[in-house]
């Protein structure tokens, strides 16, 4: 079975479009993706902290081909090269996405439209919350930007913020 299957069953070489079938980029995704919130340090800022939206997949060399694919598929993004230090013998690559432009208007509908399938539509749902407040401007007020903290530490691995 073909990753690359377009809605009129051609395969990726036959269809003009070259597009990711959207259900084996959501199976995928559930697999190896992740929406994140990023809360970094910023002195610059008024609440002293920055908030950053990231949608990303990892895989290693052998499967960058596929990266690229997706990337193309949503046309924004970039791949980043993580070079591993450890016993493995090839690179990490990580497609990201982090304009919040881009994920507003390319990565939300998509999985909007196309719902995850396993508990990563939950960080999905909170996911969109947050950068909903984003785009509100929420996070530059207190309670904003307190809702937000404690809407991240329940995503993925429910890490605590300080």
């Amino acid at each position: 079975m073909s990753n690359y299957i377009s809605s009129d069953n051609q395969t990726r070489a036959d269809n003009q479009q070259g597009r990711l079938d959207p259900w084996w980029i959501i199976g995928f995704v559930d697999g190896e993706g992740c929406f994140s919130i990023s809360i970094i340090k910023n002195v610059t800022t008024r609440m002293g902290y920055q908030v950053f939206p990231e949608f990303v997949i990892t895989q290693g060399a052998k499967s960058l081909s596929v990266l690229e694919d997706i990337k193309e598929s949503f046309e924004c993004g970039r791949i980043y090269e993580n070079k591993r230090h450890d016993n493995h013998k090839e690179s990490l690559y990580r497609y990201c996405v982090r304009s919040i432009n881009d994920i507003t208007f390319k990565i939300i509908p998509f999985f909007e439209k196309h719902q995850l399938q396993t508990a990563k539509q939950y960080d999905f749902n909170t996911f969109c919350e947050i950068v909903r407040m984003l785009n509100n401007k929420e996070h530059l007020g207190y309670d904003g930007f307190n809702k937000i903290k404690i809407l991240a530490s329940t995503m993925n691995r429910q890490k605590t913020r300080d």
